[in-house]
């Protein structure tokens, strides 16, 4: 449904895209992450017919994003970083204005005005003025927005800045309601978590280049597999359970390692400190074997757990 091939866009001195490859296939969710400046905006723009690329080409639902740009305009609905609505309107005004916008009849704007304020959870707010309403729902409603001819492809750029953990959770449950309809999503945002939680796949941008590309899991996987992570209560229990877990170690983990050597090589551990990590090949079951060895060992813990690696950690090694 998104394919862009060799993207690439300079302001002035500045190479803001140096090449980008895109595949993003009908009804999913691809997150562009990357730190700022690394093309994320500009490339939301190029697709959504805002920017013109300097080189490569990009098609949205089958057309061009240059050619075809007129038409491909009734195809999208793009959310930008802001939301764009007018406060000295209602929340219906609202609604009806893009719909005009998008030569609707006056009656089925009004309609559809209407359908999108109940889906999104506005009915109630919807004669009220949009300057009264919370962050949260002005983005839910620069969300209704952005659907008003029910668009294929939807475009946002980092939609849900600024929000409560509240609202944030109720823009991704009406972007999963979206997908499960049928709708494409591409986001850029800056919560690793999203990017998590909502995509399909997840496209790291760095300097203007895809730095990785993959599903959350896959990524994850790249900067090592699922490792439990054991605190003592005292320091002296993370040295004596050197021992008893040294059977277990498997490949050194974790960048912050200080690695024994012989047979606990596999050991992360701090000097002096209550914290232990060890790679945990086999998931929870190797969890209930470092807690069957450190009970035969007479060892307490603290606290003892399976973690698997992070988007953030995902995002730290590529783009540091």
């Amino acid at each position: 449904m998104i394919c862009a091939e060799g993207l690439r866009k300079r302001y002035a001195a500045t190479e803001a895209l140096r090449g980008i490859d895109l595949d993003v296939p009908a009804g999913t969710v691809c997150g562009l992450v990357g730190p700022n400046g690394a093309g994320k905006t500009t490339t939301v723009r190029i697709l959504a017919t805002l920017l013109r690329p300097d080189g490569g080409r990009a098609e949205v639902a089958g057309l061009d994003v240059v050619r075809d740009a007129a038409r491909l305009r009734f195809r999208i609905g793009l959310a930008g970083q802001h939301a764009a609505v007018d406060e000295l309107l209602t929340g219906r005004r609202n609604l009806e204005l893009f719909g005009r916008l998008y030569h609707l009849s006056r009656a089925r704007a009004r309609s559809r005005a209407e359908e999108l304020l109940e889906r999104f959870g506005l009915a109630a707010a919807g004669r009220r003025l949009v300057r009264t309403y919370s962050g949260g729902m002005r983005r839910r409603l620069d969300l209704a927005a952005s659907l008003i001819v029910a668009p294929p492809v939807l475009f946002m750029d980092e939609p849900t800045a600024g929000l409560d953990p509240r609202s944030r959770r109720e823009l991704w449950d009406a972007l999963r309601d979206l997908v499960r309809e049928g709708t494409t999503l591409l986001l850029t945002t800056q919560y690793l978590d999203e990017a998590d939680h909502l995509a399909d796949q997840v496209v790291v941008l760095r300097e203007g280049r895809v730095a990785a590309a993959g599903s959350p899991g896959e990524l994850k996987r790249q900067v090592g597999g699922d490792r439990v992570q054991i605190v003592f209560r005292h320091p002296g229990d993370a040295a004596a359970a050197l021992g008893a877990l040294g059977p277990m170690s498997g490949p050194t983990s974790g960048p912050t390692s200080a690695p024994t050597s012989g047979p606990t090589s596999g050991l992360a551990f701090e000097p002096g400190g209550t914290r232990v990590t060890l790679p945990a090949p086999d998931g929870a079951q190797s969890l209930v074997r470092v807690a069957r060895a450190l009970d035969v060992a007479g060892i307490a813990v603290e606290d003892l757990a399976l973690r698997r690696p992070t988007l953030d950690e995902v995002f730290l090694h590529l783009t540091a």
